[in-house]
């Protein structure tokens, strides 16, 4: 069984930066990061695979870096020039096989808690 805990969220203020970490226990193909503010449906953030293929949604591109150790069991989302409109819970995803990109995060067979970022203007 596929586990994740995140962690690594925070209050920061406009222009400011957080790493995300998820911790992934059990074997995983794609995994991701999605983001639910409240009100919102849930949105696609950052993907990566086992061959390192990543992939963004346009309004991070640039800012937010996924990555991941060298065995992919802890994920990364590096946040910079982060935004209020990033205000979010951040949800760790995961899939034991291919699932498609960042659109398809929240999609994912399993997902973690969440870690709750807030940005501040």
């Amino acid at each position: 069984q596929v586990q994740l805990v995140e962690s690594g969220g925070g209050s920061v203020q406009s222009g400011g930066s957080l790493r995300l970490s998820c911790a992934v226990s059990g074997y995983t193909y794609t995994r991701g990061w999605f983001r639910q503010a409240p009100g919102k449906e849930r949105e696609g953030v950052a993907a990566i695979d086992n061959l390192g293929s990543t992939s963004y949604t346009d309004s991070v591109k640039g800012r937010f870096i996924i990555s991941q150790d060298s065995v992919g069991k802890t994920l990364y989302l590096q946040m910079n020039s982060l935004k209020p409109e990033d205000t979010a819970m951040y949800y760790c995803a995961a899939d034991p096989h291919y699932r498609g990109g960042y659109a398809y995060t929240p999609r994912y067979t399993f997902g973690g808690q969440g870690t709750q970022v807030t940005v501040s203007s």
